[in-house]
């Protein structure tokens, strides 16, 4: 087994650009699980990734990749690490049976019949070139790559956008055969969040840059809770208890972080378990405390 706990450990990240700041991001990916990373479009999940994959080169903190140092020990670790973007980084002239005989030059371990296993599973043509693929070909593609060359980590970058359900879910499904392995490990960033409530382990949600939780994706949706009362009940809500509030003409829904201690303390109200999709919508305006 292997002798690290997480499979990426990330301790204060930061990158700072103009007009926008990846401010001290922490957070471990347990070895073994896949995590989901979300955020809005812009919230910093590709710098973060970039940055782990050391695309960009960050400003301070410390990431280690399978108890390796990301950039002292970059080529030690990348050789059991595969990335899998949402755009196809491969030449448009290009088809399968070059890319097998250009990976199995670069990977130690590539294996050509688990590549062409993945294609006929994913019916994708050998000789067909890239450029004539559609998105959920390409998708495919890669993600075929990426799983053929015996890596124990997988980046996946909005890998399922614009993907119809029927693709993602095939996807979804050879995600959780990987892990069956209990050396695998993915972080899957990806903003729809339907896609993680069905396989991810544990969430780190990022907002501006900034963490917001990270943690079990089910001790998550355990503690929060969506609040549903009337104007004047809203009023009694403490608001130390409120990460923000949607109010419509009859009353509020009010997402609350501690499901338990608010439903002893408003003992008549009801509250509703919430989605990761509810948590990102509300954390996402609690600067503003209220909104429609």
């Amino acid at each position: 087994m292997n002798d690290y706990e997480n499979a990426i450990e990330i301790n204060g990240l930061t990158k700072k650009y103009d007009g926008f700041t990846l401010d001290n991001v922490s957070f471990n990916v347990p070895n073994g699980s896949i995590m989901g990373f979300i955020g809005q479009n812009g919230a910093g999940k590709t710098t973060t990734i970039n940055a782990i994959l050391n695309i960009v080169k960050k400003d301070s903190g410390e990431i280690k990749l399978l108890g390796l140092d990301s950039e002292k020990d970059e080529f030690e670790a990348k050789k059991n690490m595969a990335a899998v973007f949402d755009e196809l980084p491969f030449d448009d002239r290009l088809n399968a049976e070059a890319i097998n005989k250009i990976l199995r030059e670069i990977y130690e371990e590539w294996s050509a019949d688990t590549f062409f296993g993945y294609l006929d599973r994913f019916a994708l043509p050998r000789k067909k070139k890239f450029g004539k693929f559609s998105k959920g070909m390409k998708m495919k593609l890669q993600i075929a790559s990426a799983l053929s060359h015996n890596a124990k980590l997988l980046i996946m970058d909005e890998a399922t956008t614009g993907l119809d359900p029927v693709v993602r879910n095939e996807i979804l499904d050879i995600f959780l055969e990987y892990l069956q392995n209990e050396e695998h490990s993915i972080l899957m960033s990806s903003h729809i969040t339907s896609d993680l409530d069905k396989i991810a382990d544990s969430v780190t949600f990022i907002d501006k840059g900034k963490l917001l939780i990270t943690g079990y994706k089910d001790d998550i949706l355990e503690s929060h809770g969506i609040l549903k009362c009337t104007k004047d009940e809203y009023k009694d809500i403490a608001p130390e208890d409120i990460v923000s509030a949607r109010l419509n003409d009859f009353g509020a829904e009010v997402m609350v972080s501690d499901k338990a201690s608010c439903s002893r303390k408003y003992s008549g109200a009801v509250i509703d378990n919430a989605t990761l999709e509810d948590i990102m919508l509300y954390y996402v305006n609690r600067e503003k405390k209220e909104w429609r």
